[in-house]
């Protein structure tokens, strides 16, 4: 349980920092990843999803305390892991970005959806009781 707790404070440390990072710097945080820059008005979508961010942030600690309650949740951000992933292996293999630039979300997305996955389970309280 402690791991799987500890492991879902970080998830949501790391969502709500991007969270912030692409709503109050969406330019420097492109430029700093190395990619092409964004025009100016890409910053309001960047800033819808750094609500989506946000607000998953705030999420996994909600998952942290109650994963049985909660569990529709855990396996969305599962998934949002799998599709960050997915993306990433498409627009790296097409030519479009380069692995120096993709390789550390997509390894972010690979750790953080096969730890949810696999510490899942030891989360029950049926277990810790």
């Amino acid at each position: 349980m402690k791991l799987f707790k500890g492991l879902c404070y970080v998830i949501g440390v790391g969502q709500l920092v991007l969270g912030l990072v692409y709503w109050f710097a969406p330019q420097g945080f492109i430029a700093w990843q190395g990619l092409s820059p964004i025009a100016a008005d890409i910053g309001y979508p960047f800033s819808m999803l750094a609500g989506r961010f946000i607000v998953y942030g705030v999420g996994m600690f909600i998952i942290a305390n109650d994963p049985d309650k909660n569990r529709f949740w855990l396996y969305g951000m599962i998934a949002i892991q799998l599709f960050d992933l997915a993306g990433g292996l498409f627009y790296t293999l097409s030519g479009t970005v380069a692995l120096e630039h993709s390789a550390f979300p997509m390894v972010n997305a690979t750790w953080i959806m096969v730890g949810l996955y696999l510490l899942r389970n030891t989360s029950s309280k049926s277990e810790t009781a």
